[in-house]
């Protein structure tokens, strides 16, 4: 049976029609990739299924005990939980029952009444729990948070502390361990590191849930999906297979398509050749035949479908103005540190004309560093950079600094290239789909995408035949990423770029440059290749990390255990001045007492205050000295 059967939607926004007549269904197990260029109604898609917009005609069914996991739904709404209180409060419930049974078996063995239905109740769930998970719920929120980047010591932090990425990070754990039976995953992989997202693929491969899935990660759709949904031209088309098995099908689809209509058109205008040539001759017969050859062109019309045209996409080539020497960059020890922490030490590189390099590794290992470096805007602490004759260079920068916020897109590139006429400015900004009053929008109001295209189209005219590409495909729809890989497979300079994208780094890579912190590991061909030969420095680089990791949770271990007994000497020492204070008071009023006649008169009185001020002067020796070690040690 559908978990949803979708019939006949469609969606407007006040006079913009997203998509008409769409009808699919989702089965048990589904693995769906949902892909279209920006704007055509994806995300709008996931809200309608959810239930937060209400569609503008059509029905959405859904089946018995279908339970909807959208990612924007878990939000976290305490900042003061710890991340993996957070996780956690997915299994409430289970969290509950485990509780109910310790209260239940507290109870057993301490009273008689009722023990009939306790010993029931305690046995129903305790099967439940066992049922639904409750025994590893802790340790797959756990592995979870570990799969997704977070250490031990992140785990305890509250989310307040965390960064946006992490935050995303939370959101998606939370998800995948609830127990909705169908995912709407929007970008996951947008904030992930390459082992995160590998992590997420064979999370999800393994997973029973059915999903549907957003992503630009063209190697991240073939890795986790056997459907694609294709919205275009506000319709929806399937296809069998992952993003890779969907393109052939869809280009001999609209092939089919083309061949269908223009056949008929043919035969059409086959027909309307007879019809014209019998009404020439006008007899009875003639006529008859006209007529009888005009029903078949109305019922051929009637049939007809016009293939609609592509949707707008960016397209350009990326030209060289000169060719460079064979030897194209140099660079030898370089090393960088901040803060007294080092990024990189000892990375060395040769790249000659025509290469095409990668640089992958870890987030934060210092990639976009070692770039800028290359290109002068940092300084390495040492090493050595040259770079060879007639080499241009051109940078991508995913930051996108740079740009005159207050500048139009216009003004932008009049000023970079002036000796462009408007006309020229006009029709190349067209081609990056900056079209008719858009060419005026200022930068600052564009989005991640559009400012993206504009970098692209300063790239495609500067014709450097040596390109630095920060995280190019970062802000870019699916069909963009794969105008650029294209632009870029025909480019006959030189490639040093920085990426995620698999897909991308499959499709191009002559070599891949892995930056550790001790220098440069080479892995020669495409990603492919890499996943390949990197398994056993993978293997190294694991068992060290874990190491680290072991030691770092060790000294945090520590931390929290000292900070913990700083805590409790804090509030010892507190109780002991309240205490001594108390006990010098009570000594003083008693050698008060002492000093008055009527008490000196009473032998035994005297003794009895005496006994007790010697008890006072010994408690108090006590308080003194504990107080004095307990300073000294947090001074310490």
């Amino acid at each position: 049976m559908a978990l949803i059967t979708v019939s006949e939607l469609s969606m407007e926004f006040g006079e913009q029609l997203l998509f008409d007549n769409m009808n699919f269904e989702i089965q048990p197990g589904d693995r769906i990739g949902l892909i279209g260029v920006n704007g055509c109604g994806k995300t709008t898609l996931f809200k309608l299924l959810t239930g937060e917009y209400q569609p503008s005609g059509g029905n959405i069914n859904f089946g018995k005990n279908v339970t909807v996991g959208y990612m924007e739904q878990h939000v976290c709404s305490d900042l003061n939980r710890t991340a993996y209180q957070q996780v956690m409060t997915v299994f409430d419930d289970l969290l509950e029952m485990e509780n109910e049974i310790e209260g239940l078996n507290a109870l057993i063995g301490s009273v008689h009444d009722e023990l009939d239905e306790m010993v029931s109740r305690q046995s129903f769930l305790h099967d439940e729990f066992v049922r639904r998970g409750g025994l590893t719920c802790r340790s797959r929120a756990r592995s979870a948070l570990l799969g997704l980047g977070f250490d031990d010591e992140h785990m305890d932090l509250p989310i307040s502390s965390l960064s946006g990425g992490q935050r995303a990070k939370l959101q998606l754990a939370s998800l995948l361990l609830s127990e909705a039976n169908l995912l709407l995953l929007d970008e996951p992989t947008n904030h992930l590191d390459t082992d995160s997202i590998e992590w997420l693929e064979q999370f999800l491969t393994e997973s029973k849930s059915a999903y549907i899935v957003i992503s630009h990660d063209r190697y991240f759709l073939d890795k986790t999906t056997e459907k694609t949904f294709e919205i275009e031209n506000k319709k929806m088309i399937r296809y069998n297979g992952n993003y890779t098995s969907f393109l052939p099908q869809k280009e001999e689809r609209l092939l089919s398509m083309q061949r269908a209509y223009d056949n008929t058109m043919k035969e059409i205008s086959r027909l309307e050749g007879i019809v014209e040539q019998q009404k020439r001759w006008n007899r009875e017969k003639n006529i008859r035949t006209a007529e009888s050859k005009m029903k078949a062109i109305h019922r051929l019309e009637k049939t007809l479908e016009k293939p609609d045209d592509a949707p707008s996409s960016i397209r350009f080539d990326l030209g060289i103005s000169n060719q460079s020497g064979n030897d194209v960059l140099q660079a030898e020890g370089l090393s960088l540190s901040f803060d007294g922490n080092t990024l990189f030490s000892d990375v060395s590189m040769e790249i000659h004309r025509g290469e095409r390099i990668f640089i992958l590794g870890p987030n934060g290992c210092g990639k976009t560093s070692l770039v800028k470096i290359l290109l002068g805007k940092y300084h390495a602490d040492s090493g050595r950079i040259r770079f060879g004759e007639g080499v241009k260079i051109g940078y991508y920068d995913q930051i996108q600094t740079g740009m005159d916020s207050e500048k139009t897109v216009f003004e932008e590139l009049s000023d970079c290239f002036p000796a462009m006429t408007n006309t020229e400015i006009r029709n190349t900004l067209a081609r990056f789909l900056f079209k008719n009053d858009d060419v005026f929008k200022p930068l600052c109001t564009l989005s991640g995408g559009e400012r993206a295209r504009v970098l692209l189209t300063e790239l495609m005219l500067a014709r450097s035949n040596f390109l630095f590409l920060d995280e190019p495909t970062n802000h870019l729809d699916i069909n963009s990423c794969a105008a650029l890989q294209d632009a870029l497979e025909e480019y006959e300079g030189t490639l040093l770029i920085v990426s995620h994208d698999r897909y991308l780094i499959n499709a191009l890579a002559d070599r891949i440059f892995y930056l550790t912190e001790s220098g440069i590991r080479v892995f020669e061909g495409s990603y492919e290749d890499y996943l390949k030969k990197a398994q056993p420095f993978k293997a190294a680089e694991k068992q060290k990390d874990q190491r680290q990791q072991t030691e770092k949770q060790s000294d945090y271990k520590k931390k929290k255990e000292l900070d913990a007994q700083r805590r409790k000497d804090k509030a010892r020492l507190g109780r002991l001045e309240t205490e001594i204070s108390e006990n010098e008071q009570r000594l003083a009023e008693l050698n008060d007492m002492l000093n008055n006649p009527d008490v000196t008169a009473d032998y035994e009185k005297v003794l009895e205050i005496t006994s007790e001020i010697s008890q006072q002067e010994e408690k108090l020796e006590s308080l003194y000295s504990e107080w004095e070690e307990i300073s000294l040690r947090l001074d310490g």
